[in-house]
């Protein structure tokens, strides 16, 4: 099982426009879930909302719902250089925390916080990105391009190139090249579990410079989400997971499914138990034990 979360409809949709046989399975706390195959690969979708926080909480929830082989992050950010085009998609070969500082009677001081991708991802993404075929999945109107660098993940949308965070980015992030909401809780979480292989795909819907509501406006959005999903898509292919049964995926967990061996007039009865799920109770007339 492969765990694919994004942040907002669009860039869920986006995903499950691409999937088949999607149905929906719901945590224990409430959290939805889709869980279908996308292209060759069985995958759970989940919808964060905004924010590294959020972010966080719901892929906690999905490593333990599905204990997948890997999570990929689907979405849109905001390009910081202009040499970006609109519709590109930025593989985060670093996720900056970059909200975090200290408060000196000089100044704003950065202290960021840091996480790095799987190098095994990073290194099938470099090879999707090379080959180009998931283009193939990608409508005509021109091949976005594809870029391996640094992302910033802060607590604010930014659209503007002169505002105080600007500068900050600007000032203390030089090599980011898009800035969005949800990576850095997500990479935490993947951290925290025995660093479980997790990479952000992300494409650029605005240039954060102060124009978001006119390229939103233009339908940039779905496109982004769009060719961030293409890519994700190719990229889940070449993951490998050792839990998948091809050719459908891993076999569901029985739900509802009970079964009793009764033995009568001193017959004795075996069992033979492959895999069991719930409670196990094994007993005898005058009194069961567990």
């Amino acid at each position: 099982m492969i765990v694919v979360l994004t942040a907002l409809e669009i860039e869920r949709a986006a995903v499950l426009d691409r999937m088949t046989g999607a149905a929906v399975r719901a945590h224990r706390a409430g959290t939805l879930f889709h869980v279908g195959q996308l292209g060759r690969r069985r995958v759970s979708l989940g919808l964060v909302g905004a924010g590294n926080a959020a972010a966080a909480a719901v892929a906690e929830r999905a490593v333990a719902e599905f204990s997948p082989a890997a999570m990929v992050f689907v979405g849109v950010a905001g390009g910081l250089r202009d040499w970006t085009r609109l519709g590109d998609v930025v593989v985060a070969t670093k996720v900056y925390a970059y909200h975090g500082g200290r408060s000196t009677d000089a100044g704003m001081r950065s202290s960021p916080q840091a996480w790095t991708p799987s190098y095994r991802l990073l290194e099938l993404a470099r090879s999707v990105g090379r080959a180009g075929e998931w283009c193939a999945a990608v409508p005509a109107g021109g091949r976005p391009g594809v870029h391996f660098e640094p992302v910033a993940s802060g607590e604010v949308v930014l659209d503007s190139r002169t505002s105080e965070v600007a500068r900050w980015l600007h000032e203390n992030y030089t090599d980011a090249v898009a800035v969005e909401m949800e990576s850095a809780g997500f990479a935490l979480a993947g951290h925290l579990n025995d660093d479980l292989p997790v990479v952000s795909v992300r494409g650029v819907s605005d240039r954060a410079g102060g124009a978001k509501d006119v390229t939103d406006e233009a339908g940039w959005q779905p496109v982004a989400a769009g060719n961030a999903a293409a890519f994700a898509e190719a990229l889940i292919a070449e993951i490998e997971d050792e839990d998948e049964e091809a050719p459908g995926g891993p076999a569901e967990e029985p739900r509802g499914f009970s079964n009793q061996n009764v033995a009568n007039d001193h017959a004795r009865v075996g069992q033979q138990i492959g895999a069991v799920y719930g409670d196990l109770t094994v007993g005898s007339r005058r009194g069961d034990r567990k």
